[in-house]
């Protein structure tokens, strides 16, 4: 019997059980509320999962990136590079700025001694220097984002120098060890949704809804400004032609398929037929595809900054510009770091949450409540980055032939 559910489960997408499970909790809060206690272990239980595997995966999956690059990459590449780096900061300026516009506040439980915020950019540069250079075991065991960030940079760049291969190929096979982990865990989202939504809906009722509809608004907001105004822009300036034939191409035969994905790796072959049919030199667009759908993660950055500054929202943690500015600088690193794993930039939330000296605990009940929302939030947010990939490769090659026809 398990196996024939086991085997009926693989055929149903995961976003369909995301959704399933989203329904029934719904359901239960409202028509059965003395069930929600028993449901809400199942979505502490799925918190307390990813709490702690979080940490490890962080560490083993930017480690292992640093310790596998490639030296000497080709020139042809720094272009699209360049672009995949400066639409992905941006899109984080666009989620920042629709924060500040349209506040949001979560359900979140919050222990009585309550969050201190930081006093400025200052007390903010200094906790950020101190998790520095925190002890990478306590860094891993406290849930230490930032520590943990940099102790995997420095040793992946140490073993890049003076690994030999068999050691860099352990370590690539530890991180697809560390990855299936969490896809294990992944798959238990439906019920882990179901627990969550019953507690929040339990505990406030139905307008505890209200804060998730108007966070995907703003997060689908920053998406549709990002794709229609902010990457048309960027091309514009990079190839002063109308930048909406290609944007618009790029959107309907690279995000519409993506949107159903929602994996940018899957969309791979997709953008690689696209770029072929725009006629773009396939000796770049063979490296610059798969290379975007690992670090050109505009919507990620999107989705880290906003969630984050929703959590200082509801502690009363006041921003100023220039915290706002380093959680840019935040959301754009920690979202170059976010492919390969479902619900990759979810689980980076914890960094940015930690700029602003929010504890684990809490970052990772805004974790959870990120895959509430990944119906829709996820599947747009891969059309973004996924479509984005093309949009940069083409733009790169059209600006060079404009500059070489000059």
């Amino acid at each position: 019997m398990f196996k024939a559910i086991g085997s009926l489960l693989k055929r149903i997408p995961l976003i369909e059980q995301i959704a399933v499970g989203l329904v029934i909790g719904i359901a239960v809060a409202v028509l059965a509320p003395g069930a929600v206690p028993f449901l809400g272990i199942f979505g502490d239980l799925f918190v307390k999962a990813l709490k702690g595997v979080a940490p490890l995966l962080v560490f083993i999956l930017v480690m292992n990136a640093m310790i596998q690059r490639k030296s000497g990459a080709d020139t042809s590449m720094k272009p699209i590079i360049v672009l995949y780096v400066i639409g992905t900061f941006c899109a984080s300026l666009v989620g920042v700025g629709m924060s500040f516009l349209f506040p949001t506040t979560l359900q979140l439980q919050v222990a009585e001694k309550g969050v201190e915020a930081p006093s400025g950019i200052a007390e903010v540069l200094h906790n950020v220097i101190m998790n520095v250079v925190d002890n990478p075991i306590n860094a891993l065991a406290t849930g230490n984002y930032i520590g943990i960030l940099s102790w995997a940079l420095i040793i992946g760049i140490a073993l890049h120098i003076s690994a030999s291969d068999s050691t860099k190929a352990f370590f690539q096979d530890l991180s697809q060890g560390i990855t299936r982990v969490v896809t294990w865990v992944i798959h238990f989202a439906p019920l882990g949704i179901m627990g969550l939504v019953a507690q929040s809906v339990g505990a406030s009722g139905l307008s505890a809804l209200l804060g998730y509809v108007q966070l995907l608004a703003v997060l689908i907001g920053s998406y549709l400004l990002v794709a229609l105004v902010m990457n048309p822009l960027i091309v514009f300036f990079n190839i002063h032609k109308n930048p909406y034939p290609l944007v618009l191409t790029t959107l309907r035969e690279s995000g519409l398929y993506a949107f159903f994905t929602r994996s940018s790796a899957a969309n791979i072959p997709v953008n690689l037929a696209l770029c072929k049919k725009l006629g773009l030199n396939p000796d770049t667009y063979t490296i610059s595809i798969p290379l975007g759908a690992t670090i050109n993660m505009a919507g990620a950055s999107i989705t880290i900054s906003v969630l984050a500054l929703a959590a200082a929202h509801t502690l009363g943690i006041a921003v100023d510009f220039p915290t706002a500015l380093l959680l840019c600088i935040v959301s754009t690193v920690g979202a170059c770091g976010a492919s390969g794993v479902a619900g990759g930039s979810l689980l980076l939330i914890p960094v940015a949450c930690a700029s602003f000296g929010i504890g684990n605990d809490i970052s990772m009940q805004v974790v959870g409540v990120g895959f509430i929302i990944s119906v829709l939030e996820d599947a747009c947010e891969t059309a973004l980055n996924s479509s984005s990939d093309v949009l940069f490769t083409a733009t790169a090659e059209l600006a060079q032939r404009r500059k070489h026809a000059a």
